[in-house]
């Protein structure tokens, strides 16, 4: 049943909306999301401005932890055969991958950046940073790559490791700041001068 439903979302968005000029966006939107190098290289330069570096050094960890759970652990535990192997009729676009299908690896890597920046970065930056992260997601599945099922779970455990990230990453440094009082004085005293400076 749940496959009957992933190839008719599949083999309606290639016979209705792919044609050439969506082929070439899409591709190039699904390639963002090769091995995660947008979000990493996103993330190194958030970790060079002091404003941005919590969030930066957060959404590395979430990528990581994502990495970890989607590509290395649920791939290889419930090892999905590619939708293309399997639905009649429906033809990838890109180069055919190597490992399971299940869940989506650079949509879980999408959101797990992109959750974090939710939390951690001004809207006018994390809005446009979900909205690329579901364009990756959909991207996936415009080429024929995942089923409808893969994005979601990617989708869900990317967003949820985001969130853990960022709350395991609050507590430790609240208790780090709890250890070290004068570290955190210090800290504060030096964003009170960058406000000061601002204004």
């Amino acid at each position: 049943m749940i496959l009957d439903f992933d190839a008719a979302i599949l083999l309606w968005i290639q016979d209705i909306l792919r044609n050439p000029f969506l082929d070439v966006i899409f591709k190039t939107i699904t390639h963002l999301g090769d091995k995660g190098i947008f979000w990493i290289s996103l993330s190194l330069v958030f970790c060079i401005f002091k404003k941005t570096r919590k969030a930066g050094f957060f959404a590395l960890f979430a990528l990581l932890s994502s990495v970890l759970v989607n590509n290395v652990i649920l791939k290889n535990v419930i090892g999905r055969i590619r939708p293309y192997e399997i639905i009649a009729g429906l033809e990838c676009i890109i180069a055919h991958a190597t490992d399971a299908s299940f869940p989506s690896g650079h949509t879980g890597a999408s959101f797990a950046a992109a959750i974090v920046y939710l939390f951690k970065l001004p809207k006018k930056i994390s809005i446009p940073a979900l909205i690329m992260a579901a364009l990756i997601g959909f991207s996936r599945l415009y080429v024929g790559i995942h089923y409808p099922t893969d994005v979601f779970a990617g989708a869900i455990t990317g967003a949820a490791l985001g969130i853990s990230v960022c709350i395991i990453g609050e507590f430790i440094i609240k208790k780090w700041n709890e250890k070290h009082p004068k570290a955190e004085a210090k800290n504060t005293e030096n964003a009170a001068g960058e406000e000061t400076d601002t204004i």
